[in-house]
C-alpha cells in the first residue's frame, strides 16, 4: 500500500553506519504534535530528530530518509547493539506523554502505524523481535511509548511480539531479592534482548528492566516487581523469539 506522506525534512542526521534493522516507536511527550515537529526540525537542537511523526489524526510526516541516520533513540541498546540510531528507524508518535498528560493513542493514529511499520519493513528486513519501543531500548532513561501503546493490536497486525500466558509459580522477585531465581530472571531479559548482564541481585537496573517490559508485555500492571505473570510472559517471548 502507497502511503501519503507530508514532506518536513529535518536537518538533523548524518550517515548511517549499518542497515536498519531495527524499528524504535516512541511518543513525542510534548504537549502538542507541532511543538513537537517545530523541536525535531531545530538546527539548533542537532541531536534531536527521527524519521517519521504520526500525529493523532493518523497524518505522517517524513523528516529523515530512512538511509540516513536520525537522532532518536540516545543511549541505548538492543540484543547486543549499542549504536542503535545507527541500526534503527525511529518513528515518533504524538501523545504528550506521562509529563504532560498521558492519553490513549487513536484508533486513526494507530492505524497509521501500522500502515507505516507495513512500509517500512516492505524495504528492510526488521524482525519481529526488533520491534521495539524506546523504554526497551533505554530503561533507565525513558519509558515511552508507553503502556497505553497497543503493542498487542500492534502484534495481530503482524508486526512485533505479543504473548499472554497464565501465572507461573513462585513469589514475586522484587528490589533487595538475590538468589538463582532472580540470576535466571535476568538472564532471560538478556536473552530477549535488553541490557542487563546476570548478577543474582536484584537491583535498581533489573526494576528498570522489569518495568519496561511490563510497559511493552504486560500493561495491566506496571510495577517494577517480577510477579508470576511477568515471568511467564517473558518465558513464552523467549520461546516465540526462538
Amino acid at each position: 500500500m502507497s502511503l501519503d506522506f507530508i514532506e518536513a525534512p529535518s536537518p538533523n542526521f548524518d550517515a548511517r553506519v549499518g542497515v536498519p534493522d531495527i524499528l524504535v516507536l516512541h511518543y513525542t511527550g510534548m504537549k502538542t504534535g507541532p511543538e513537537a515537529l517545530d523541536r525535531l526540525r531545530d538546527p539548533n537542537a542537532p541531536r534531536v530528530s527521527s524519521h517519521y511523526v504520526v500525529e493523532e489524526d493518523g497524518r505522517i510526516f517524513r523528516l529523515v530518509p530512512e538511509e540516513r541516520r536520525a537522532w532518536h533513540a540516545g543511549v541505548s541498546y538492543w540484543k547486543g547493539e549499542r549504536n542503535i540510531n545507527g541500526v534503527s528507524i525511529g518513528v515518533e508518535i504524538v501523545n504528550p506523554g506521562h509529563e504532560f498528560g498521558y492519553r490513549p493513542f487513536p484508533d486513526a493514529q494507530i492505524a497509521a502505524v501500522i500502515a507505516l511499520t507495513a512500509d517500512i519493513r516492505s524495504r528492510w528486513q526488521i524482525p519481529d523481535d526488533r520491534i521495539v519501543g524506546h523504554s526497551d531500548v533505554a530503561p533507565a532513561r525513558k519509558d515511552d511509548p508507553g503502556e497505553l501503546f497497543p503493542w498487542k493490536r500492534l502484534a495481530e497486525a503482524g508486526h512485533g511480539l505479543w504473548v499472554e500466558a497464565p501465572a507461573a509459580p513462585g513469589l514475586p522477585l522484587a528490589l533487595g531479592v538475590e538468589g538463582v531465581e532472580v540470576f535466571a530472571l535476568q538472564a532471560g531479559f538478556t536473552r530477549l534482548g535488553y541490557d542487563l548482564p546476570p548478577s543474582g541481585k536484584f537491583d535498581e537496573a533489573t526494576q528498570q528492566v522489569v518495568t519496561a517490559f511490563q510497559r511493552h508485555w504486560r500493561q495491566e500492571k506496571v510495577d517494577g516487581v517480577a510477579d508470576g505473570e511477568t515471568r511467564a510472559r517473558l518465558i513464552a517471548l523467549l520461546r516465540l523469539a526462538g
